[in-house]
């Protein structure tokens, strides 16, 4: 890929409109903005110049969690508040990087918060890849990687996902002999399907020598998947990646951790790690401290997905694999962005397109009356005739349809 392309690239994902966009313009001249999934899913509404959504949109096209914070992390949040003008000089930062530590079994020097998990995997793609260390990811997969990669001017290794939507961790780890980083999302986004524990493991054990192994479980506890934190403990050559943006619901507060060896974060910190929200430390110990929640959401996300996967499978539609986390895919058959557009007239706002599957979009999942709200729009917007064009559209394999061209 030349500079200009990259460049290109990273242009096309930042918001075309508003004040926003002119700080991320400036920003592109000196480095590359760190591209939230939020930032995603502004970028997609801003190219269309959607400007404010309409107080009764549907809105699942950023997996987040319509929850929110929960009630203790919400009164943690209005207790510290007035305290807000300080920067942390009460302790919550040690308290909880001891506490997340002591929760997962690593030491307290393996774990580095920052506001979320954007960040961290921002810093590490920069920290281990090179123009002669490359990035090594799934396709498709979450992007923020690929786009640091650009600006680390390293070259990047797109690997299809299996015949069952899981990392094909064999090909991943031939991919190159001086990959710098492997980066697996686990569940992925954004088919919410997952990889095997053991793939991961061996993964771990195969990679280059000098490789950096990154596993972002940002979705991992809406799933039964067990983590590789424990490989952390262990000493290996891997980076594990946590926010509580998802099941915790703290997407607007900003909230994560990268867990690493000490001398693995030390190589993260001269891309800089910003003052922590008091706010978001209060609500992030308060979070872990509910012992109830993790198992009532993911239940409760687990079935507003599952009544509509099986809505969707019951209509004849096609969603891809076995999703098991707060995102799924469906094929359409038809141009993603044309459904996406339609959805949007009946204020429906869906995920965006990935390249390498132009016809299947992407479905947070909502609230129960979010889903209920999404099935009538999808039947609607499906139900109208597809263009010629959208008939030719390639299907994605094991999906239904012609096996895909890529």
């Amino acid at each position: 890929m030349s500079e200009e392309t990259q460049a290109d690239t990273v242009q096309e994902a930042l918001p075309k409109v508003g004040r926003r966009a002119f700080l991320w313009g400036a920003a592109i001249a000196t480095a590359a903005p760190i591209m939230s999934e939020a930032d995603m899913a502004w970028a997609k509404l801003a190219s269309q110049s959607m400007g404010v959504l309409p107080p009764d949109a549907v809105i699942i096209n950023a997996n987040e969690n319509p929850l929110g914070p929960c009630k203790a992390a919400c009164e943690a949040i209005g207790k510290i508040g007035p305290l807000g003008g300080r920067y942390d000089r009460m302790g919550y930062l040690d308290a909880f990087t001891n506490e997340y530590a002591a929760m997962h079994g690593v030491k307290p020097e393996n774990v580095a918060v920052y506001a979320g998990s954007s960040e961290p995997l921002h810093y590490t793609t920069l920290a281990f890849t090179s123009p002669t260390k490359s990035l090594v990811m799934a396709d498709p997969s979450y992007e923020s990687a690929n786009m640091a990669a650009q600006i680390s001017k390293a070259p990047v290794h797109k690997v299809p996902l299996t015949s069952t939507y899981a990392h094909d961790v064999k090909k991943m780890v031939a991919a190159d002999p001086n990959a710098g980083l492997i980066y697996i999302v686990n569940p992925n986004n954004p088919t919410g399907t997952v990889t095997a524990r053991e793939d991961i493991l061996w993964a771990l054990e195969n990679k280059p020598k000098g490789s950096v192994l990154l596993v972002d479980e940002a979705y991992i506890h809406l799933s039964d998947e067990q983590t590789v934190m424990d490989q952390v403990a262990a000493g290996k050559d891997i980076v594990v990646l946590r926010t509580f943006s998802k099941i915790y619901g703290m997407a607007g507060i900003r909230c994560g951790v990268a867990v690493a060896r000490p001398d693995l974060l030390a190589q993260l910190m001269p891309y800089y790690q910003n003052a922590m929200p008091v706010t978001a430390l209060a609500a992030a110990r308060a979070s872990i401290a509910d012992k109830d929640l993790i198992p009532t959401r993911k239940k409760w996300i687990a079935d507003s997905r599952n009544e509509t996967l099986s809505w969707l499978k019951a209509n004849g539609y096609k969603p891809v694999g076995n999703p098991v986390s707060n995102c799924f895919m469906i094929e359409t058959g038809r141009p993603a962005k044309t459904v996406i557009s339609a959805m949007q007239k009946e204020k429906v706002y869906i995920g965006r397109v990935w390249p390498v599957w132009p016809n299947a979009v992407r479905i947070s999942v909502g609230s129960p009356e979010d889903m209920a709200a999404f099935r009538t729009a999808f039947k609607k917007v499906m139900d109208a005739p597809a263009t010629t064009a959208a008939l030719d559209m390639p299907s994605i394999k094991g999906a239904g349809g012609k096996a895909f061209l890529s």
